[in-house]
């Protein structure tokens, strides 16, 4: 059960797919010793097994391996993409019918906005059709605030610099404007927090209104909104080989994985800011002012007469 092999996935990662718990919780459950696998206790990672002829227990009950799903919502806004809300705000899931067994969204949108969402089980195409790398794209309809010029979507494409570096659209069209808002479709490639939003609103246009209309191959094809629908095995098949053309253009490129900046880290700040004076070579600071430096030993810093301390 240790060693990878064909067939063999991570034990965490079968629990997950089979709407057990999240990976991190699965990995707790097995520590606690709660796992059986072929009546072994499992208690230690990494640990594989394979899920066609393993036994897997936990907590003493059977857990088998779900068959994966894939369902395409129209996403209202105030409808939250977390499985788990301390609100009590209506989630995605609960848009869905009763399927028994756990799925979740595969690119979130936030609960202002709304629009095409997919929830699926399958973890491995959920992670190539959302990675920064491979840029499956995603396209936006956006109402802004006031009347955009028409270098914007020049703009939106050059980028824009946010907290974590700088943000690009990968097409931008100009599709209505007039002095009190403008509409725009945006398509990204990349998959920022609220990206569409903070782009725009570091050019001075809030978006008012922000739509997911296609996501990849899929559309929402006059899907009511908060309706929802299974999709079908061409429209499965069409989203795996956008995410396997993605991932070959990616390789072909050459290109590496983008950079995460540090949290919090604002360029924009920075521009302006004077450079740093240059700081003299190491002991070349002259000896401090009342007190001699022994003789063969270099001035260190704090050399010099002792400074009071106040005591309250």
């Amino acid at each position: 059960m240790s060693t990878p092999g064909p067939g063999r996935v991570r034990l965490q990662k079968f629990l997950s797919d089979a709407g057990v718990a999240s990976r991190r919780h699965a990995e707790e459950l097995i520590r606690a010793g709660r796992v059986v696998v072929n009546d072994v206790v499992v208690e230690q990672l990494p640990a594989f097994v394979d899920p066609e002829h393993d036994r897997i227990f936990v907590n003493g009950a059977r857990v088998r391996a779900q068959r994966l799903e894939y369902w395409l919502i129209h996403k209202p806004k105030g409808v939250v993409c977390t499985n788990k809300d301390p609100a009590g705000r209506t989630r995605a899931i609960d848009l869905l019918p009763e399927l028994g067994f756990r799925l979740f969204p595969v690119g979130r949108l936030d609960a202002d906005s709304s629009g095409l969402l997919l929830m699926t089980n399958d973890g491995e195409l959920a992670e190539r059709l959302t990675h920064p790398r491979y840029g499956v794209p995603k396209t936006y309809r956006a109402e802004v605030r006031g009347q955009v010029p028409p270098d914007l979507p020049d703009r939106l494409r050059g980028g824009v610099w946010l907290s974590e570096g700088p943000a690009h659209a990968s097409d931008v069209e100009i599709v209505h404007t007039e002095r009190e808002k403008s509409v725009l479709m945006i398509t990204l490639r990349e998959g920022r927090n609220r990206q569409v939003r903070r782009m725009l609103a570091r050019l001075g246009h809030p978006v008012r209104n922000l739509k997911r209309v296609q996501f990849g191959p899929l559309s929402l094809l006059r899907l009511p909104i908060g309706a929802a629908r299974r999709l079908s095995p061409k429209e499965v098949a069409a989203l795996r080989a956008a995410a396997a053309a993605a991932e070959a253009q990616f390789a072909a490129a050459g290109a590496r994985p983008p950079r995460r900046r540090r949290r919090g880290y604002d360029r924009e700040a920075f521009r302006d800011r004077p450079p740093r004076p240059e700081r003299p070579a190491r002991g070349a600071h002259p000896p401090a002012e009342g007190r001699r430096s022994a003789p063969g030993r270099r001035s260190r810093p704090g050399d010099g007469p002792p400074r009071r301390r106040l005591i309250t």
